[in-house]
């Protein structure tokens, strides 16, 4: 994922971006890292630990670097409907649809996640290295199709662009219904209980010295079930120490980007500007399930979205390319990058997208882009890694299903 540009000192040099959890961070040890122009924690123990408490557990996660775009007005369903590849103006109020905004030639601008919050105000969710950029492809999107409605960020604080107005944290894990269900107040714990996968609620939360109110989302990016909790800024220090206290007893740690990173792998989550970029399509990805052509008018015709006539043509055409799967077979990981060929040969079929060790499987797993004749499950392949031919063999997606 490319970084998003900083803003700059006094003697040049770019100042990161802080979250307003930053504080908790350091008071706990994490290591801090540069990611998309923000510091973030990468971890606070090891990336095994936190990777295993997650999946055993609960991880709390900080992720107020995500960029946050209301959309909102009379006609704000039909703008994102125009400016998207998905049908949003279908979605009830409080769920959630996953989707991507592309370029006219289907080509991926970002993959998005878009709420429903209320019947004239959507809240679309971006990857924090594309938040400027999509921001500014809706605003111009609505204007060009003269639909009446407003874009703006729920991240950025008048005070300037290093501030933040609106937190979010994530807590993922098998303990989390507990853990987070035990901190709401008793008025709203019905309807936190009853959010269902991909769905929002509002709820309040007790924290010390009183209550918070936060959008909860039955969302994550760990392959866990989870939530994702959307808050004031000022209120974010008194939640997160709040879940962090009811979570320790459960086994809850503070996790950071790295573990995220091989929690979303083992789940085969893609990640924009790896398995996802402006020159690969949802198609590409395996996701063209997310495009809806059927899509139309007032008047029945079809809509034309932006992106639609060449994803129209690309959905019918053989695929150039498939993402797999690929179990190491070897004690070496495969990286972004490395060259898939066949055994034996240096001809290549493909390219690794992500990759690593597995910590829930044992044994190394990667993704990456192949051509379809070596696309088959069972398929024996070999990933160059630093100039030795590791073996790999191609496997469904994804590595991880967590147990029903």
């Amino acid at each position: 994922m490319s970084d998003e540009t900083s803003p700059a000192t006094d003697d040049g040099v770019e100042a990161l971006r802080l979250t307003p959890l930053d504080a908790e961070h350091r008071a706990l040890g994490a290591t801090m890292t540069g990611f998309a122009g923000w510091s973030m924690p990468l971890r606070y123990t090891s990336d095994l630990t936190e990777h295993q408490a997650v999946r055993a557990a609960a991880g709390l996660f900080d992720l107020s670097h995500m960029g946050q775009i209301s959309v909102t007005g009379p006609e704000a369903g039909r703008a994102l409907d125009l400016a998207l590849v998905g049908n949003i103006s279908g979605l009830a109020v409080g769920r959630a649809r996953y989707t991507m905004i592309c370029q006219p030639d289907g080509g991926i601008i970002d993959d998005l996640i878009v709420y429903r919050t209320c019947e004239q105000e959507f809240l679309v969710v971006a990857n924090a290295s594309n938040a400027t950029v999509v921001t500014a492809e809706l605003q111009q999107r609505c204007t060009e199709h003269g639909v009446d409605g407003s874009v703006g960020t729920g991240t950025e604080d008048p005070a300037g662009p290093e501030a933040t107005t609106t937190a979010l944290v994530a807590v993922q894990g098998p303990a989390v219904a507990g853990i987070v269900g035990g901190l709401v107040v008793e008025d709203d714990r019905a309807a936190l209980e009853a959010l269902r996968y991909y769905a929002c609620t509002r709820a309040r939360f007790a924290v010390d010295g009183g209550t918070v109110e936060a959008l909860v989302a039955r969302t994550g990016y760990t392959g866990e079930d989870g939530f994702e909790l959307y808050v004031a800024a000022a209120d974010a220090v008194a939640l997160w120490r709040s879940l962090l206290a009811a979570g320790r007893p459960e086994g809850l740690v503070p996790a950071g980007l790295a573990c995220r990173d091989s929690l979303r792998l083992e789940a085969g989550m893609p990640l924009y500007g790896h398995e996802l970029d402006r020159t690969t399509t949802p198609h590409d990805a395996g996701l063209g399930r997310v495009v809806k052509l059927d899509k139309t008018d007032d008047d029945g015709a079809p809509l034309p979205f932006v992106g639609r006539e060449a994803l129209a043509a690309r959905g019918g055409s053989e695929p150039s390319r498939v993402l797999v799967g690929l179990q190491g077979l070897g004690r070496r990981a495969a990286r972004h990058g490395h060259e898939v060929r066949r055994p034996g040969s240096e001809h290549r079929v493909g390219v690794v997208t992500s990759g690593g060790p597995s910590p829930t499987l044992g044994h190394p797993i990667a993704m990456a882009y192949v051509t379809p004749e070596v696309s088959a499950v069972g398929t024996e392949l070999a990933v160059d890694v630093r100039g030795r031919a590791e073996p790999v063999r191609v496997v469904a997606l994804p590595f991880y299903r967590r147990p029903d």
